[in-house]
């Protein structure tokens, strides 16, 4: 009856899509200062902070329902991407207190996103592929 690769992938895709999503909540509730200092700091526009709302809310959606979850975990993968760049450039292989690299989390999602890349999302999804 169940397939476990495809509840594996429904579990994978619905626990990114839900982390990320409280994410793209707190940018809802708090807005995008933060994005946008660091990209100051980095010399680029401040505009491209409000991309943030589409790889922390929309893509997030897309993944939990398994819409275009390729094509949503590209985009994920490319979030976390340049958050590892402008939030830890210059301490990336750095430790925490707790002994994990600091850009830990951010990594996490963007392997994460790959895999999902790679595996699809599976029989229980919107797209079925």
């Amino acid at each position: 009856m169940f397939q476990s690769n495809d509840i594996g992938k429904l579990i994978l895709r619905v626990s990114l899509g839900v982390l990320i999503l409280f994410h793209g909540m707190n940018k809802i509730i708090y807005g995008v200062g933060g994005v946008k200092h660091l990209l100051s700091e980095a010399g680029l526009p401040q505009f491209l902070a409000y991309g943030v709302y589409v790889g922390e809310v929309i893509v997030p959606i897309f993944l939990i329902l398994g819409l275009y979850a390729r094509v949503s975990s590209l985009v994920l993968a490319f979030n976390m991407f340049i958050a590892i760049l402008l939030a830890h450039g210059g301490s990336m292989f750095s430790l925490s207190k707790h002994g994990g690299l600091v850009m830990e989390l951010p990594l996490f999602y963007f392997i994460v996103s790959i895999v999902v890349f790679i595996l699809g999302s599976g029989r229980y999804s919107v797209n079925n592929k």
